[in-house]
């Protein structure tokens, strides 16, 4: 059977986040990808000048339509934009059976343009994060969530993991990479436990989309490998970002914080 993935998210014209970056990784990894459109967004990799939302109503056509259809084996909610959409996602979510639930509460672009109002960021937190199995927030996104000051040291993450963990998500992965430092520093908080992780930060200025990219990574891996566990399957998702990362430089795309590289080590030098 072919393991399928599914996002939920906004556009972005230039290719490098949102919908277009998760049906890229889903590829990627082996995956067939499906979406559902949340939103338009004007937006390069210089930044966002517009978003115009999908009216929720038709968020929830468009997800009840596919999933009479196609069985998803995972799915990863991005940017969902409006409180009206997130209530809708959530209604669909307890209908259906759409795998495990992999939700980047995506707030905050990279470029530093918020995304989303107070109002769906309350939804985001009351409604959405009890129902998704695994959240992956930066630490403003965190902050947000938790209604505190964003965190200013890696000391002060597995803290806040552990606070998201009791809004209700089955695990949390808290991404410190706006923090800084010559290592990236990445928290993993379940019920199991918290884990800390660091990579070696890769000097580069293609950034656009990384957390795109790597949760919708999770979500491939995980509709292809349902056993596994988050650790595991977060690892192998960050090995997958790391290559991206690493040769995004290369594709010389936009004037801004370039994409990274979502085929790297596939397309032909």
């Amino acid at each position: 059977m072919t393991a399928v993935a599914l996002t939920v998210a906004g556009s972005d014209p230039s290719g490098g986040a949102g919908v277009q970056a998760d049906l890229k990784t889903f590829s990627a990894l082996g995956t067939y990808g499906t979406a559902v459109l949340t939103a338009l967004t004007a937006q390069s990799t210089r930044g966002v000048t517009g978003v115009h939302g999908v009216p929720a109503a038709f968020v929830g056509l468009q997800l009840r339509t596919l999933l009479d259809d196609v069985d998803v084996h995972a799915t990863k909610l991005g940017m969902l934009g409006t409180a009206e959409v997130v209530r809708e996602v959530a209604a669909v979510l307890g209908e259906r059976r759409v795998g495990p639930v992999v939700c980047d509460p995506v707030m905050v672009a990279t470029s530093g343009d918020r995304l989303i109002d107070e109002e769906a960021v309350a939804a985001v937190r009351t409604d959405l994060l009890p129902l998704a199995d695994l959240i992956t927030p930066n630490v403003p996104e965190s902050a947000a969530l938790l209604g505190v000051a964003p965190a200013t040291h890696v000391d002060e993450l597995p803290e806040q993991a552990v606070a998201l963990l009791a809004l209700g998500p089955g695990a949390v992965l808290l991404k410190g990479g706006h923090l800084g430092g010559a290592d990236s520093v990445d928290v993993l908080a379940s019920p199991e436990g918290v884990h800390v992780t660091r990579r070696p930060r890769v000097r580069t200025n293609a950034t656009h989309g990384t957390g795109c990219t790597l949760s919708s990574a999770i979500a491939a891996l995980a509709a292809r490998s349902p056993d596994a566990g988050w650790p595991a399957l977060v690892e192998r998702a960050r090995d997958y970002l790391q290559g991206a990362l690493e040769a995004g430089g290369a594709l010389g795309i936009g004037s801004g914080h370039g994409p990274v590289h979502h085929f790297a080590g596939i397309w032909p030098d």
